[in-house]
């Protein structure tokens, strides 16, 4: 009677592999919402701990057909093959899942990662759309216009590490056909407004610099003017001074 239970145990427990097998490892998913995929994690975490709790039901089905052996070698020896089957098939199925679950942990984790860097990188586009919007109407004075072009250049000088990320984590994710329609919908609005953005800085940039030259010239060749106007004022001054007539000075200072 025992071995008749012993057996029925055993062959339950393969029913249940079976169904474990059909209903986690062979069923298609597809992963087209962040909610359905962060579903499929739970639900291979539940999967994982459901298949290691079955364990404890092992080790008492293997210890109670090794005592059975030990008293009835010709009953046991069937069973101890049945065991060693199932033994197996338990080992098998829990390798799967847990790398299964593994797999769905590592997807979910890039699908944030890459959220997080999307966010960095979209506060960076805003800092820089605030930058760029600084530059218009900036008073007509050589240190506004130093301070827009600085500020603007400090920006601008933002290292593509994100970038490089956000492309290599969307690409991986879109490989293996997750989340693909929002991640390719993601990363075609952040590119055109990256792109957008940048050649407008960039332009007002370069728009910057050309101004800032030639606010520089001018004010230069205004200080040179205004020393030459000093050392005209002296000299007009000593001939004033000196009483000299007119048609004895220099033609310019006639």
């Amino acid at each position: 009677e025992k071995a008749v239970n012993l057996k029925k145990d055993l062959a339950e427990m393969q029913e249940w592999m079976t169904q474990a097998e059909e209903e986690y490892l062979e069923k298609d998913f597809e992963y087209k919402s962040p909610e359905e995929l962060e579903n499929a994690v739970e639900e291979m975490k539940r999967a994982k701990e459901d298949v290691l709790q079955k364990e404890v039901r092992v080790k008492i089905l293997k210890d109670n057909i090794k005592m059975l052996a030990a008293k009835v070698p010709s009953s046991g020896q069937d069973l101890a093959t049945e065991l060693n089957v199932v033994l197996e098939n338990y080992q098998l199925l829990c390798n799967r899942i847990q790398g299964k679950c593994h797999t769905l942990e590592e997807v979910w984790s890039c699908w944030i990662e890459l959220l997080q860097y999307l966010d960095l990188e979209t506060s960076w586009l805003n800092n820089l759309e605030e930058r760029v919007q600084m530059t218009e109407n900036l008073p007509d004075k050589l240190d506004a216009v130093n301070d827009a072009l600085e500020s603007l250049e400090s920006v601008l000088r933002h290292p593509a590490d994100n970038r490089t990320q956000i492309r290599e984590l969307g690409q991986t994710l879109i490989d293996g056909g997750i989340l693909d329609d929002i991640i390719s919908e993601k990363l075609e609005a952040f590119n055109a407004r990256y792109e957008e953005l940048s050649h407008l800085a960039v332009s007002r940039q370069i728009a910057l610099e050309q101004q800032l030259q030639t606010m520089r010239e001018t004010d230069h060749m205004l200080q040179v003017l205004q020393e030459n106007l000093v050392e005209l004022d002296r000299q007009l001054t000593s001939y004033l001074t000196d009483r000299v007539d007119a048609f004895q000075m220099p033609q310019e200072a006639q």
